[in-house]
């Protein structure tokens, strides 16, 4: 008994201690944390301020000869039109909420160059000579890449909420840790999909051109912008199969009040986190020697 659990702190150690090794050159380094914050935060003040989609439904007037509307019924119209198409008439909180996923997306997708900069550099051989079992250096640089991936997502949050985002009335302390549960199944699973394509990567080069190849697809291929419904039907299956959709759709159903599946959404993001993982690890014992 006294072996085994010697054991279990044997491994739990050895993954804290490559975890806490990813984490200390990013909070040792705030330019990177700042760098990595502006791109969300400008689609948030930015983006999300300007494409006022309220405004436009709202404060549009039409001028039709012989024909008066009252710009009541024109507003009520237009609100009407938003809540149908969005499930909310604040379409600055329906983006806020999905650039949660966003930043999630754009740390996880880092998390490979880790690995390309670690054997370029000569730091993956000396790990591979500790006794550290092979799934443990996959699964600390994930958990890594997750602790970064949250904190930075709660950094959006705050700013969101500073620039006009509003809650549903009903909301709790549970439907935040809801969506963080579901931030870390996402960033779990991509972590691992892209350490894996890491693991292969011949340079540096070869994996940032993996990550600008799938970025921007996995972010407009979600319904980080508009729901699946105001999709083409092309596009649709595309959005079914994309976890930002599902990861959108938790934060929307418990931040905002917008109708949901939260049963699916959670049961495709802990499907997608085990799936990926354990590929992960497998292919760490198969492609990760001396």
């Amino acid at each position: 008994m006294i072996e085994e659990e010697r054991n279990n702190y044997s491994v739990f150690h050895g993954l804290w201690t490559l975890a806490s090794r990813e984490l200390k050159k990013w909070y040792k380094a705030p330019v990177i944390l700042l760098l990595s914050l502006i791109q969300p935060i400008f689609w948030i003040g930015i983006f999300g301020k300007a494409m006022n989609l309220g405004s436009i439904f709202t404060e549009t007037t039409f001028n039709i000869p012989g024909l008066t509307i009252p710009k009541q019924v024109l507003d009520q119209i237009g609100l009407e039109i938003l809540k149908q198409t969005f499930g909310t008439t604040d379409y600055f909180s329906f983006l806020a909420a999905g650039m949660l996923s966003f930043i999630v997306l754009f740390t996880s997708m880092q998390s490979g160059m880790s690995i390309v900069w670690d054997r370029r550099l000569g730091v993956l051989d000396r790990i591979l000579t500790t006794p550290v079992p092979r799934g443990n250096i996959i699964i600390g640089k994930v958990l890594s890449a997750v602790i970064r991936s949250l904190v930075q997502a709660t950094i959006v949050l705050v700013v969101a909420v500073l620039l006009g985002m509003t809650f549903a009335p009903e909301i709790n302390p549970l439907d935040f840790l809801g969506v963080y549960a579901a931030l870390f199944l996402m960033s779990f699973g991509l972590s691992s999909l892209f350490l894996m394509l890491a693991l292969r990567a011949t340079s540096w080069e070869s994996q940032m051109a993996i990550m600008n190849l799938l970025n921007l697809p996995l972010l407009f291929t979600s319904n980080a912008f508009y729901p699946v419904k105001s999709m083409p039907y092309w596009l649709k299956p595309v959005a079914y199969i994309n976890p930002l959709t599902y990861s959108n759709g938790v934060a929307r159903g418990m931040l905002l009040g917008i109708s949901t599946n939260l049963a699916i959404d959670f049961l495709y993001l802990g499907l997608f986190a085990i799936i990926l993982s354990t590929i992960g690890i497998v292919l760490s014992w198969k492609y990760l020697s001396k």
